[in-house]
């Protein structure tokens, strides 16, 4: 399978999308658990599965996370 292209949602035009504001918020051992799941999701699309993704509903997704007992939701 092709890597798919992750695009980040942004509120405004050059405005620093909300997920990388809150990544920098993280712990760096959490930000990294949490880059790698959006490298995950880049590789493998639609193909990632629990527990590392999940539907929600209304067409929403999540990535999830962990580290130190800490779980981590990225929508």
């Amino acid at each position: 399978m092709p890597a798919v292209e992750v695009i980040f949602y942004q509120d405004a035009p050059g405005k620093i999308p909300p997920l990388v504001e809150w990544l920098d918020t993280l712990s760096p051992k959490a930000r990294v658990k949490c880059l790698v799941r959006l490298k995950r999701l880049e590789d493998l699309g639609h193909e990632l599965r629990r527990p590392e993704a999940d539907f929600l509903r209304d067409g929403i997704y999540e990535l999830r996370a962990s580290y130190q007992g800490v779980h981590y939701r990225m929508l």
